[in-house]
């Protein structure tokens, strides 16, 4: 039984947090100790006790991390955040074709800010510091307010780096977050994925690497999965020259394959219609970092629907492997599944 798909979409996922917390007081903890990944550069680590995660907008302000962690996420990304409270996008912003396996959505960053994003994360972080058990990753995907013009953008990343850096919020020694994925592949804020044309990558991205690098912080850019080879080139190209840790490849997509056109023009697409696209995009940015890969870390998203396409994923070249949409349509259960299949 999925009773959460027999609700409207948008209140599924309102409903989300709460169902999540209620199945983890019913159901046994999940064993979650299979293919263990460890990754170093710099002075960072990141220490998964497997490589499933969750994606960039399952648990928006991160009040969810117990309840994956509970049922065996390796990792989980909490985001997108805005430094301060933002509403969703007007109208419609969900749907879901549950025989299809496809989501669509146009929320455009709805989050409750960056103040209470960190006081959630430090709390779930000093009731973790009870537990004998090793650090549990938490990546927070970063975004931008929706009216801050894209000459200023870079100011909006880099003041909630600062915030959630500030070292007399750390617990345990140790920052709240292991790594802050840039978000400016969102299909669903106005004018986002223009950071991505060569003439202003360099500039938006130079100032929030330095800021990265002051306080010795991992940095990922999510890349969209409608770049073209040259802006995939490009955006590779000034990425490892400031030497960001890696990629998360990839957001949703604003293509509708064939069979998807009945779909909304705007907004994102996921699920299987991005599956494999997304394969195709692994594939690509791994053979075009080649050599430059050099120990940056790959995160692969997007259609991920079950653990034989997490599997193909790894094979693929990737680290690690988020899911949304197997979320949705299988519920908490996916990891425990997804993991016997990697086992």
């Amino acid at each position: 039984m999925k009773p959460w798909l027999w609700l409207p979409a948008q209140i599924s996922h309102d409903l989300a947090s709460a169902g999540l917390a209620l199945a983890a007081k019913i159901f046994d903890e999940v064993p979650a100790q299979v293919r263990p990944f460890h990754w170093y550069r710099k002075s960072a680590r990141i220490e998964c006790r497997n490589p499933l995660g969750i994606a960039g907008g399952v648990d928006k302000d991160g009040d969810q991390i117990e309840g994956w962690r509970h049922f065996g996420a390796g990792f989980v990304e909490v985001g997108t955040v805005t430094p301060r409270q933002q509403s969703p996008n007007p109208g419609k912003i969900m749907a879901r074709e549950t025989d299809r396996h496809a989501l669509w959505n146009k929320m455009g960053f709805p989050s409750r800010g960056s103040q209470s994003v960190r006081l959630q994360i430090r709390d779930w972080r000093i009731i973790e510091t009870t537990r004998e058990a090793p650090r549990f990753p938490v990546f927070l995907n970063i975004g931008k307010q929706r009216e801050t013009a894209l000459s200023d953008a870079h100011r909006d990343y880099i003041e909630l780096i600062e915030y959630f850096m500030e070292p007399s919020k750390f617990v345990d020694g140790r920052p709240l977050v292991d790594a802050f994925v840039v978000n400016i592949s969102s299909p669903n804020t106005t004018g986002l994925r223009e950071l991505f044309s060569h003439e202003r990558l360099q500039s938006f991205l130079t100032p929030i690497a330095e800021t990265l690098d002051r306080y010795d912080a991992v940095g990922l850019l999510k890349l969209s999965p409608d770049m073209d080879d040259e802006t995939l080139k490009s955006a590779c190209d000034v990425a490892v020259r400031l030497n960001i840790d890696g990629f998360v490849a990839t957001n949703t997509t604003a293509a509708r394959p064939a069979g998807f056109q009945d779909l909304p023009e705007q907004g994102g697409l996921s699920g299987s219609p991005l599956t494999i696209r997304s394969r195709e995009f692994l594939t690509h940015l791994i053979d075009e970092l080649g050599p430059r890969r050099s120990g940056r870390l790959i995160v692969s998203a997007g259609g991920v629907l079950d653990g034989r396409e997490a599997r193909t994923r790894l094979e693929l070249g990737a680290d690690l492997v988020q899911t949304y949409s197997g979320l949705v349509f299988q519920g908490p259960s996916f990891f425990r599944e997804a993991l016997h299949d990697l086992a």
